[in-house]
């Protein structure tokens, strides 16, 4: 094969979302060889609406069951992947990934349900395929309302707390393409000798920062590059789910506590990278040390559910510290499930 593209793209419940995903891939103006779609095990009947859409022939017998199924839509091979449970948007990515190389393609695109590539979006990328040094390519990221998302694109430090990446400005913006350390699983062009090289996306990490984690694996056997001309839509659905909180004329975002779990697998993975890269240890501990106590401090004030909301934090620093990957533990803890 010579510069075939596998585009990846991991959906959970979000099936109106990926379809409009899908059709803008296949409305390329340089179209991908493959559409791999890898279903979380989704419940809203992502699979009966693919079919709608002639993505998808057959229908799965269980919704337990492994199931698979491809067919071929204006030249493209879309492959549906039905994984037996959530596994995560790190675990999609690891299982789409792995599919993706294990089938020979030279180039995997990886995305969410929630984003669409503008048409030109693949074709601008294409003649910067054999730059040298380069594994991967990152296109320019911006909101359904052409803002530029800066912070999904951007640099690390590995010298200062934890190794958070800092975030492109609008001078990166303003070149042909921009050398960068790290670019969000929202259209970035992976080549298969980087992934020959430094394995699949870390599933353990369940979500969050398995982009992050990647790049840095990335970035030790290459360059990325940020393409400026190619753009990238993102609804950003999964960062919604905040609310706004007063209390002394203090104003700040928290989180419900139903939805704590988010939070977790943030601090957890975090700390896991920071200890794992960072290159100055005694920064990270204390910046892990004041982030705990403002954490603390902020649930005091602010929240509802106090005990339990100390307990869930202190669990997600402590199993980032070591390395303790039960992806189950959030919902345990937030529902006091045995």
């Amino acid at each position: 094969m010579s510069n075939t593209v596998c585009a990846v793209v991991v959906t959970y419940n979000r099936k109106d979302l990926l379809i409009k995903c899908i059709q803008s891939l296949i409305s390329q103006t340089t179209k991908p060889e493959a559409i791999y779609i890898i279903d979380n095990c989704s419940t809203d009947n992502t699979p009966e609406l693919l079919q709608q859409h002639n993505y998808l022939t057959t229908l799965p017998d269980k919704i337990s069951d492994t199931f698979q199924s491809t067919t071929t839509i204006e030249n493209i091979l879309i492959k549906y992947i039905r994984l037996t449970e959530n596994l995560g948007g790190a675990g999609g990515f690891y299982h789409g990934v792995k599919e993706a190389y294990t089938d020979g393609y030279d180039w995997v695109w990886i995305m969410d349900d929630d984003a669409f590539p503008t048409p030109t979006c693949l074709e601008e990328l294409v003649p910067y395929y054999n730059l040298e040094d380069t594994v991967a390519l990152a296109s320019l990221k911006v909101d359904l309302d052409d803002n530029i998302l800066y912070h999904h694109r951007g640099y690390f430090n590995f010298n200062h707390g934890l190794p958070i990446q800092e975030h492109i400005t609008y001078e990166d913006t303003q070149t042909q393409t921009t050398d960068i350390d790290m670019a969000s699983f929202v259209g970035l062009l992976v080549h298969r000798r980087a992934i020959s090289q430094i394995g699949y996306p870390k599933k353990e990490f369940f979500i969050h920062t398995d982009d992050l984690e990647y790049c840095i694996r990335l970035r030790s056997v290459g360059k990325i590059k940020l393409i400026n001309s190619s753009i990238i839509k993102h609804a950003e659905g999964s960062v919604q789910g905040t609310f706004k909180k007063t209390v002394l004329g203090i104003t700040v975002d928290r989180r419900p506590y139903e939805k704590l779990w988010i939070n977790y697998y943030m601090q957890r993975n975090l700390i896991w990278i920071g200890r794992k890269h960072s290159t100055n240890k005694i920064s990270l501990y204390l910046t892990i040390i004041k982030n705990y106590i403002l954490t603390i401090i902020g649930i005091i004030v602010f929240d509802d559910n106090k005990i339990n909301r100390i307990r869930f934090y202190t669990n997600s620093y402590n199993d980032g510290l070591t390395s303790n990957f039960d992806n189950k533990k959030p919902r345990r803890i937030l529902y006091k499930e045995e």
